[in-house]
């Protein structure tokens, strides 16, 4: 049964190993930190893990070095990352010892993602798919959201520490099925912003500024966490990353092919799809995807400017 937990507990009962330490699992690893869980941290780059010491990690050289935890997240790019990590030399799985659970919080594909969770099952060593939807600064502000799916016992174990991570955590059963609602998550995640783009744009050619028109949409019906938080960005076309259009098409990849799979029509998300890669082939690949904002205005021949306006961004 799908539900949401909701009482932060205690977090010394169990040692936390983490595997990947970019923007977002640095993040969420400094949070299970000041939480007070014990967390030994192994990322390809040491050097961006290191400012974890500060907070009381222990960095280790290899993922291996974990295998003596009793729980071990991991976050990584990809399922050939992941798959390195937990199977390949000096992996996870290549000591004697297992953890007693890995936490996989990575955009995977379910195939990708059942593979390394038979391979643990070999060993004895539970798997939880729980991917995320935020990025570093919704982590800071503790508002990072976690669907789950794997063995209910499992999921038990882990609770207090998944919602250490934000808001609370969702509970939607057996399996890979975390692995569906993430990709639906992140398809809606493009189309959203493709139509934001649209209208913003829609709107300054007839001469209302981006600022007025996205202020009355986070004030309707329609507004949400997300358009309010974006709206910042795009007001300033302020394209630090928070989530690439590389990792955006990936998302709508697995999405489509999800979809092709079971036989549903995605028209609007194929389109979005198209745009997200224009923009890759327009050299946008380590900004922000809401760069969509951009592309969309040049296709209308409409050169917009930074407002320069300060905007809440609603995550306090």
């Amino acid at each position: 049964m799908a539900g949401k937990t909701s009482n932060k507990q205690d977090l010394s009962d169990y040692s936390i190993g983490w595997i990947g330490a970019g923007r977002m699992g640095y993040a969420m690893a400094g949070r299970l930190l000041r939480a007070g869980a014990d967390v030994a941290v192994y990322n390809r780059t040491r050097a961006k893990a290191e400012p974890l010491e500060a907070d009381g990690a222990v960095l280790v050289d290899h993922p291996s070095a974990l295998a003596g935890r009793d729980i071990v997240f991991t976050m990584v790019s990809g399922p050939a990352d992941l798959k390195q990590v937990i199977c390949g030399e000096k992996g996870l799985l290549s000591e004697a010892v297992t953890p007693k659970l890995v936490i996989d919080c990575s955009s995977v594909s379910e195939e990708g993602s059942q593979e390394v969770r038979d391979a643990l099952a070999k060993r004895g060593c539970q798997m939880l798919s729980s991917p995320v939807s935020g990025n570093a600064k919704v982590v800071a502000a503790g508002r990072l959201t976690v669907v789950v799916s794997g063995p209910k016992n499992a999921f038990d174990m882990a609770a207090p520490y998944l919602e250490a991570l934000g808001e609370g955590v969702t509970y939607v059963g057996e399996g890979e099925l975390a692995r569906m609602v993430k990709i639906c998550h992140n398809v809606l995640l493009g189309v959203v912003t493709q139509s934001l783009a649209e209208i913003a744009v829609l709107a300054e050619k007839g001469g209302v500024p981006r600022h007025a028109l996205l202020g009355f949409i986070n004030s309707s019906v329609m507004g949400s966490v997300f358009s309010t938080y974006k709206t910042a960005a795009m007001v300033n076309l302020d394209w630090t990353p928070t989530f690439t259009p590389l990792l955006l098409r990936k998302d709508m990849d697995l999405g489509l092919a999800a979809a092709a799979g079971l036989g549903v029509s995605m028209e609007v998300a194929e389109t979005t799809r198209d745009m997200v890669q224009r923009s890759i082939d327009a050299g946008h690949t380590d900004c922000d995807f809401a760069i969509l904002l951009e592309e969309q205005a040049k296709a209308s021949g409409l050169d917009i400017q930074p407002e320069n306006i300060e905007v809440d961004d609603g995550l306090h």
